[in-house]
């Protein structure tokens, strides 16, 4: 079965970084926007301030677990959550249930198993009607960023992006017209949170700046918000 996603944005929660890298892989291959977390503290920091349409959570983590964070999660969120957990025990699947999780896998998976049951929440998940769909391109003057495949385009030539601005593009696309912080930024990239990185960030602005505005020194699309971060503004 074919992945849906229409541009969802998934969170994934999980303390050991290779399984966060090789699930955030696989699901962007198959259509998702993936944003990786190290912790629940680091979670939070990111739904402070971006909006997911997914969460994966790993229940054994250090200090907060999955369920203690879904748990209190579900007090003001009401985004799907799946849990994720080497215990799979009958009693703790409903430990998770009960704590408001929508679904529950057990470890080993097959990651075509976690794709397809992410698909299903997704299918099944109520649409707000005050919320506008997702658009699958963003235009930015003469170029187009197709935001299902990750890809921007000028005319029928593909245009190449570093991982990082490949990362930062599927960012913005996210939430066009909102304005991120560098820290957002940072954290979002899983580059941890400091002044150096922070200034980076603005080099991988730049640099991609150089690659979808005419004149880069006075950015349309890519936009400075003075004092608070970065905003792309698609045609």
């Amino acid at each position: 079965m074919a992945a849906d996603p229409n541009g969802a944005h998934l969170l994934i929660v999980d303390d050991d970084r290779r399984i966060c890298t090789l699930l955030a892989k696989f699901l962007s291959k198959n259509g998702y926007l993936t944003t990786t977390a190290r912790d629940a503290a680091h979670a939070r920091r990111l739904l402070a301030g971006l909006e997911f349409d997914m969460l994966i959570i790993d229940v054994m983590m250090p200090g907060e677990n999955g369920f203690d964070l879904t748990r209190d999660l579900r007090l003001t969120l009401q985004t799907p959550i799946m849990l994720l957990t080497a215990r799979g025990e009958p009693a703790d699947r409903i430990t998770g249930l009960e704590a408001g999780a929508d679904d529950y896998l057990p470890k080993p998976f097959e990651p075509q198993e976690l794709l397809l049951r992410v698909n299903a929440i997704l299918r099944r998940s109520p649409v707000d009607p005050a919320k506008p769909s997702p658009p699958k391109n963003l235009h930015l003057g003469a170029f187009r960023y197709d935001i299902s495949r990750a890809e921007l385009w000028q005319g029928d030539q593909l245009i190449r992006l570093t991982s990082t601005e490949s990362a930062l593009m599927k960012l913005f696309a996210s939430q066009p017209g909102e304005t991120m912080s560098r820290v957002q930024l940072v954290e979002a990239l899983g580059q941890g949170n400091s002044n150096a990185n922070e200034r980076a960030i603005d080099v991988q602005i730049t640099r991609l700046r150089r690659k979808i505005e005419a004149d880069p020194k006075s950015p349309r699309y890519l936009q400075t918000v003075r004092g608070a971060g970065y905003m792309i503004a698609p045609d």
